[in-house]
């Protein structure tokens, strides 16, 4: 019985590297990070990385500038908008390995040619 177990942890140890080695990956996001998952992942592999860690290599200034709309529609920016200013943590609309609905979108429509989720 301990071999079947120990035969099984092994398979599961393996399907779980390839898994994480079969990780979807934006290929901009490849050619500066490459496959070192800890330059964002700095709360640990399986966490969320956190605003500083996006912030590093993307200035929320220069990502509200680029998405800034109109006058009348200022706070129509999902990077500086009414209801959290620049506040908003990166991760509730960006994913990464995983496309994510951004909360915005329950009430506003934001169109932006390059927008990705």
């Amino acid at each position: 019985m301990s071999k079947l177990k120990a035969v099984l942890a092994l398979a599961l140890g393996c399907l779980l590297t390839l898994s994480a080695q079969a990780i979807e990956q934006r290929d901009y996001h490849k050619e500066v990070i490459g496959k070192d998952c800890k330059a964002c992942h700095d709360n640990g592999i399986k966490q969320f990385p956190s605003d500083q860690a996006c912030l590093q290599c993307h200035d929320v200034d220069d990502l509200a500038e680029q998405s800034a709309r109109s006058e009348e529609d200022k706070w129509q920016n999902p990077h500086n908008n009414l209801h959290y200013g620049k506040e908003l943590p990166c991760v509730e609309c960006h994913g990464e390995h995983v496309a994510k609905k951004p909360i915005c979108s329950n009430c506003h429509t934001f169109k932006y040619d390059k927008h990705q989720e």
